[in-house]
This record gives C-alpha cells, sequence and structure tokens, in this order.
C-alpha cells in the first residue's frame, strides 16, 4: 500500500476477492441454508468477474447462490455490510447482480421462504434419461453404503434442457476455460451422476456430477465421441465418481459399432491422470496387454485389440502399455530396468530420428 493517497487506501477497502466471496450450496434440507458445512466456494471466477477475480465496491460481500440438490432450482442473493457509493460521490460499484444474471438462467428465487417452498416439492424430481449404470460408495461419516446411477440424457427429455441450463453454471465457477454448449446441435450427448438419498422415508436424487460428449463425423461411416466437459461438484470430488463416469461412458461408446475411437477436447492434467487409470483397468484383462507379451514390447497387436474392442486409439494404447509394463517391471532387476528404460528412450527419441541421422 505504500505510496497510495489517503484515498486510493480506503477505496482499496472496497475490493473483495470473488472466488472468496461467491458462496454455492446444494441444499436438501431447510436447515443447510445456515449450515457453513455445506457451503463452497468456486475455483474460478475471473470468466465472470475480470482476471483480477475481483469484485469493487463491497465491504463484507457475498454472493449466495444456493442450489436444491437434486433439480438445480437456485436461490441468488448479493449482501454487504458497505457499499462505497453510500460513503465516497462520484464513485461507482461493481454492478455484481447483473454479472451473474448474465451466467444464471431466469427464474431464480431471491426469496429464501420461495427457496424452502420449492424444497419441499423436490421429492417429484426424478434423474433425466436412461440408467446406463448404477454403483455403491461407503461412507465412513455415515457408516453405510451409499447408491449413485449415471444416466444418459438428451434434450428430447422433458425438463432436462431448463436443468442443463442451470447445471452448467458450476462450469464458470470450476473450468478454468469453460463455455457454455449449443444445445441445440443433436450431436451432444449427456451423462450424468445422481446420489439416492432419504428424506422423510421417501427416495430423492441429488446431483453428482456430469459429462458433454460431441459425436464427430469420421468418413466414411465411423464416429469419434470427443468429451467436452466433465464436472463433478465439489462436495462430491475425490471419492471415485470421476472414474465410475468416465469408465461407464467409455463402455457406453465400446457397444457401438459405429465408433471409431472416444477422444478429449483440451483434457487437463487431472483429466489425463483419470483416463490413464480408467485405460489401464480396461486394458489390463486383454490378452495382449499380459505380463510376458508386454515384456516383449509394443506390438501392432495390442493397437488393434485396444482400438476394436475397446474403442482405443493408438496413442492412447502406447500409454496404457507403459505404465503396466512399469508394474510388471522388478526396477530392481538391473537388466529389466534397463530394458524399461531404453523402451520409453526409444519412443521419446523416435519423432527426431529423421534429424539424428
Amino acid at each position: 500500500m505504500a505510496g497510495l493517497t489517503a484515498m486510493e487506501k480506503k477505496l482499496a477497502e472496497y475490493k473483495c476477492n470473488t472466488n472468496e466471496a461467491i458462496q454455492l450450496k446444494l441444499v436438501r434440507f431447510p436447515e443447510d441454508l445456515e449450515d457453513d458445512n455445506t457451503t463452497f466456494n468456486p475455483e474460478y471466477s475471473h470468466q465472470v468477474f475480470g482476471d483480477d477475480e475481483v469484485a469493487f465496491g463491497y465491504k463484507g460481500l457475498k454472493i449466495l447462490l444456493y442450489y436444491i440438490a437434486g433439480n438445480l432450482s437456485t436461490f441468488f442473493r448479493v449482501e454487504y455490510t458497505s457499499k462505497v457509493n453510500e460513503k465516497f460521490d462520484c464513485v461507482e460499484a461493481d454492478d455484481v447482480e447483473s454479472k451473474i444474471r448474465e451466467i444464471i438462467p431466469p427464474g431464480f428465487c431471491t426469496n429464501t421462504d420461495d427457496f424452502v417452498s420449492l424444497l419441499e416439492k423436490e421429492v417429484n424430481f426424478k434423474p433425466f434419461g436412461m440408467l446406463l449404470h448404477t454403483y455403491s460408495i461407503h461412507n465412513e461419516e455415515a457408516g453405510e453404503d451409499i447408491t449413485y446411477q449415471i444416466y444418459k440424457a438428451d434434450m428430447t427429455c422433458p425438463g432436462f434442457r431448463e436443468y442443463h441450463e442451470r447445471l452448467q453454471t458450476f462450469l464458470m465457477w470450476f473450468i478454468e476455460t469453460a463455455s457454455f454448449i449449443d444445445v441445440d446441435d443433436e450431436r451432444w450427448n449427456y451423462f450424468l451422476v445422481f446420489e439416492k438419498y432419504n428424506k422423510d422415508g421417501a427416495t430423492l436424487f441429488a446431483t453428482v456430477g456430469y459429462m458433454t460428449v460431441y459425436n464427430y463425423y469420421v468418413y466414411p461411416d465411423k464416429t469419434r465421441p470427443r468429451v467436452s466437459q466433465m464436472l463433478i461438484l465439489p462436495p462430491f470430488q475425490g471419492e471415485g465418481h470421476g472414474a465410475q463416469l468416465l469408465e461407464t461412458v467409455h463402455r457406453y461408446y465400446m457397444s457401438s459399432p459405429t465408433v471409431l475411437d472416444i477422444t478429449a477436447e483440451d483434457p487437463s492434467e487431472n483429466y489425463v491422470k483419470l483416463r490413464d487409470f480408467v485405460l489401464v483397468k480396461l486394458c489390463q484383462d486383454l490378452l495382449c496387454f499380459s505380463p510376458g507379451k508386454l515384456m516383449q514390447g509394443f506390438s501392432q497387436e495390442m493397437v488393434t485389440e485396444a482400438q476394436q474392442k475397446l474403442k482405443i486409439n493408438k496413442q492412447h494404447t502406447r500409454r496404457v502399455y507403459e505404465i503396466l509394463r512399469l508394474r510388471s517391471t522388478n526396477m530392481g532387476d538391473a537388466e529389466q530396468s534397463r530394458s524399461y528404460r531404453l523402451d520409453i528412450k526409444r519412443r521419446l527419441i523416435g519423432p527426431y530420428k529423421v534429424y539424428i541421422t
């Protein structure tokens, strides 16, 4: 703050970090509204509030964005303890409310009583589309197994378009380069994860996460599904839902004779790690990836079998091979260790051979 005038110092007090000011909730029960333990914050807000991720003009700024856990009906309110307009003439605060209204669809609540009334109707909400997979994860805190389900949906499902408009708003807070997709393009597929839970003796569903996949045309009669967006909501992260979702989607496309292979659009480092885990899990049962064949080196048989049976392209098959071969290699054995390192080195220098020679 050195070198600032007294006025500049006072105005600096009206800057708020929007990643801290935005408070998100997935609400199941009325008491969740007052429970700080159900609140989570964005990882990013630059796409709404600029690269500095700052809102000017407020002290104690809170941007409340609460969603009913299942159908994602939304409550939105802006709160603050002081606004710069009240203290200084000719100084305007950022229009925070308008910025948020640009990304959330109309029809949200601004009154908690209205929001709680919608919460009471949540029992009528059911997942969209076709059930693909059901799985359970043990919850240590609850001391029981929690059931989850994965569905495939599209825009022909009644109510799904409006639901998706609410769901996609989370992308702005948790994917660094997110953008909304053209839902009128029929080549999009949507895969949704829901948790089943009990409330007053009824079975309800809570949104866990989702994935969008675009089906690209490949001449002459194939398609290449490309994963575009994938998000597991923060309260559910670290529990294995991402792996369950990606494997389910992969198995869905594996069954289609028209699918050539499955790719991803500009994958993040975390997504690549997740994909490695899932593809290794799928490939390890193929005969061409048996320990004996792994030690013989990367082969065309691996490429062909992975592509035909699992819709995995050559580049990803090579990654799987290196991971599985490392698992089968005794790195304490000098000869096996050297053989593995040389195999990796040959792959690395391959593209540069023409320059070396």
